[in-house]
């Protein structure tokens, strides 16, 4: 079915269910690591979400429980993916019950925020693998129902992730219970200091692969940056959706989650299907608009930086930053939502005149000028020459609608022409002050 892949070496219920699934060719992460995994090698892989990572190791671990069939112990796993989000669990638990289709391989997830009940009741029916954030992992732990002393297959998934929340004493705990003889799977994003360190702690002569780093990633995206007022803000949101209602998916992010519901709001009053995902949302609440969104129920879905990364759905039309975020890194995972597995997108950032100093910064975490769209009824001169942009050229946005075109030219003529007044010298009347 697939001869000549690395997914040729599946057994065949495997490759049947990912045949299904769509399948065809592997990514570059499954073509690279899977060969190592199956060897029992075990391995550092520098990847970001969208890049097919999850198949890249669940393919191979699914496939080393099938060929290498054992008694089932309840509550000891033989395989423990650890990873440091609700959603990011969710997601990998969705990937192996679509793997496990046609093979007999109880799993569970495991993450706080919800009733321990189902996920208990998923243990003791034999849970072969268990994917778990490690608060509650820990508790279960603690409480005598999960046990790693059987586990042969270990995956810290989104490693610099999991040091940013704070997850460090966790993992280092979960990883002194595991068995020393065992394969190790370590991914992140980044691989900074710190995250080789914790690196080395985990994983014996490992194999190493590198793929997609965020500078490549970001070149897919056609980036652009709208110069607009704090108070215009919502109205060319408003405007972006109105104008292009082929965009099916988008993903709004803002910085605060009072910031969320506000913008929910606004949306919804203007007959805009949208839901709000943040930390105040319950866990079902958060899984009910995720799904609304991935099937398409939902157009807008209004995030903080919680669904900045970790949530792969596919088609994502356009990623709107109401505001850039503080930390600069976490521009390149909010517009990484769109453009996933190859495919191109689109990332608009309304940016004010005082977030110059934001502008700047992921301008050279990313290596790239951004481009100004001054094709835009809302546009602002004023946040333009604050930040610096104003002598940038005039580049337009394939996206406006011609009908918005005549309003956006009269209010930049209106602009120019105020522009082209004689400006006072502030620096001559310093100096015929003798300053």
């Amino acid at each position: 079915m697939f001869e000549g892949s690395v997914f040729g070496r599946l057994d065949q219920k495997l490759q049947h269910a990912i045949a299904d699934a769509g399948y065809e060719t592997p990514t570059p992460i499954q073509a690279e690591a899977m060969p190592y995994l199956f060897e029992g090698r075990d391995f550092i892989g520098c990847a970001q979400t969208g890049t097919g990572k999850t198949a890249a190791f669940m393919l191979p671990i699914l496939d080393h429980l099938l060929k290498e069939r054992r008694p089932r112990h309840i509550g000891h796993p033989r395989a423990l993916v650890l990873s440091p989000t609700r959603e990011l669990a969710a997601q990998t638990a969705e990937n192996v019950r679509k793997f496990s289709k046609y093979a007999n391989l109880p799993f569970a997830c495991v993450f706080g925020g919800v009733s321990q009940f189902g996920q208990v009741k998923d243990i003791k029916k034999g849970a072969e693998t268990v994917i778990a954030c490690p608060g509650r992992l820990i508790d279960l732990m603690t409480q005598g129902i999960l046990y790693l002393d059987r586990v042969e297959c270990f995956v810290l998934d989104e490693a610099d992730r999991m040091l940013d929340m704070g997850f460090l004493p966790d993992i280092r705990r979960i990883i002194s219970k595991l068995p020393k003889s065992r394969q190790s799977l370590f991914f992140s994003a980044t691989m900074s200091n710190p995250i080789r360190s914790l690196a080395g702690e985990l994983v014996t002569n490992p194999a190493q692969v590198t793929i997609a780093s965020e500078a490549p990633t970001v070149e897919k995206i056609n980036q652009k940056v709208m110069m607009v007022e704090k108070a215009q803000k919502d109205a060319l949101l408003l405007h972006l959706l109105e104008s292009h209602q082929e965009w099916t998916k988008v993903i709004v992010f803002t910085k605060m989650r009072h910031g969320a519901d506000r913008v929910c709001k606004k949306l919804f009053k203007a007959g805009v299907s949208c839901a709000a995902i943040h930390s105040d949302k319950t866990q079902n609440q958060r899984t009910r608009a995720l799904e609304g969104f991935r099937r398409g129920q939902t157009r807008v879905l209004v995030a903080t930086d919680i669904a900045s990364r970790g949530i792969d759905v596919p088609d994502v039309s356009c990623v709107v930053n109401m505001e850039l975020p503080l930390e600069t890194e976490s521009y390149v995972h909010r517009i990484g939502r769109t453009a996933r597995a190859g495919e191109s997108g689109a990332a608009i950032s309304f940016v004010t005149g005082e977030e110059r100093a934001q502008l700047k910064a992921v301008e050279r975490f990313i290596k790239k000028t951004i481009r100004v769209d001054r094709d835009q009824p809302f546009h602002s001169e004023f946040a333009d020459r604050k930040a610096g942009k104003s002598g940038e050229g005039l580049p337009t946005a394939p996206w406006v609608h011609p009908a918005n075109r005549n309003k956006t030219n009269r209010k930049r003529q209106g602009h120019k022409s105020f522009l082209g007044r004689r400006q006072p010298d502030f620096n001559q009347k310093k100096r015929n002050k003798g300053e």
